[in-house]
């Protein structure tokens, strides 16, 4: 009995299995750059931001408000001050802004509250578990433990008051002329969170001078809340999803012109390259407290 014919392999057949091809390499590449590359990424981003905030508070240039110098708002992801929290053993550089893509830096500043040490509540975001998960372990204190945050004015000591989630009653308002600390990030299972964790901590050490505020409370984006995404980079993510669909087309025509062994070759290390900022601009697409 003669074997069954083989069907034809039409150019339908090609995009539908090379449309598999990148969805499987961009599954694997979310799953690997949010497990493994993320957080490489994070410590990177850690040590620039030190080495930059450390050479700014010896030149006594360090931000002490909501805008520089010259009266601009401060960029995202300029470096304001450095948060250490010895319960946890913790010690990251604080940038400022809270969007998806700040967030993989290090713990945000929320841009319309006072910088920690300040009049007023401050508030700083941070990442679960994505990007080395800083503020992972918060859900771990207790009332009484201490938050140290070095700014341009100086170092500035809080205690904890307590820890609430969602329906929880938010404690009494500071007293005129002091400070609080509200530290924000997910809590749940860790890349599956079930809402937000807040720890409020209030101010024990001198209260810093208070510029007038530049940001009105409440005005911030829509992308810089708890549990935001950033749609800013959509326009280069479409692109790297163009280039990931055309290199695994190429790769399905190549196994069945080339051979296997071939394919492996040319197509593993270009589809890896072209994956990985494709899985990159997705997670700043997630939650940016995940």
């Amino acid at each position: 009995m003669p074997p069954a014919a083989r069907p034809p392999r039409t150019a339908a057949r090609y995009l539908a299995r090379g449309a598999l091809l990148g969805l499987a390499v961009l599954l694997l590449g979310l799953t690997a750059h949010l497990v493994l590359l993320s957080g490489l990424e994070h410590r990177s981003a850690q040590q620039t931001g030190y080495d930059r905030l450390r050479a700014d508070l010896a030149e006594g240039t360090a931000p002490v408000a909501q805008t520089d110098p010259q009266g601009r708002l401060l960029a995202p992801g300029t470096p304001v001050a450095l948060l250490q929290i010895p319960a946890l053993g913790l010690r990251q550089v604080v940038f400022e802004g809270t969007t998806s893509d700040v967030l993989t830096r290090g713990p945000g500043h929320r841009r319309d509250t006072p910088l920690p040490g300040q009049v007023g509540t401050s508030v700083l975001m941070g990442r679960q578990a994505a990007y080395g998960g800083p503020f992972g372990g918060l859900a771990r204190l207790a009332p009484g433990d201490r938050l140290v945050l070095t700014t341009g004015q100086g170092r500035h000591e809080y205690r904890v008051l307590g820890l609430r989630r969602a329906g929880d009653p938010s404690p009494p308002a500071p007293a005129a002329g002091r400070g609080r600390l509200v530290l924000v990030t997910a809590h749940g299972t860790p890349y599956l969170p079930e809402g937000v964790l807040r720890i409020d901590a209030d101010l024990v050490s001198r209260t810093a001078d208070t510029p007038p505020a530049a940001i009105r409370p409440g005005s911030i984006p829509a992308d810089e809340q708890p549990m935001s995404g950033s749609t800013g980079s959509l326009g280069q993510l479409v692109l790297w999803i163009q280039a990931l669909a055309a290199a695994s087309v190429a790769a399905v025509w190549a196994w069945h012109r080339w051979g296997r062994r071939q394919t492996w070759i040319v197509f593993l290390p270009v589809t890896a390259a072209v994956g990985f900022p494709v899985a990159d601009q997705v997670t700043r697409l997630l939650p940016n407290l995940l």
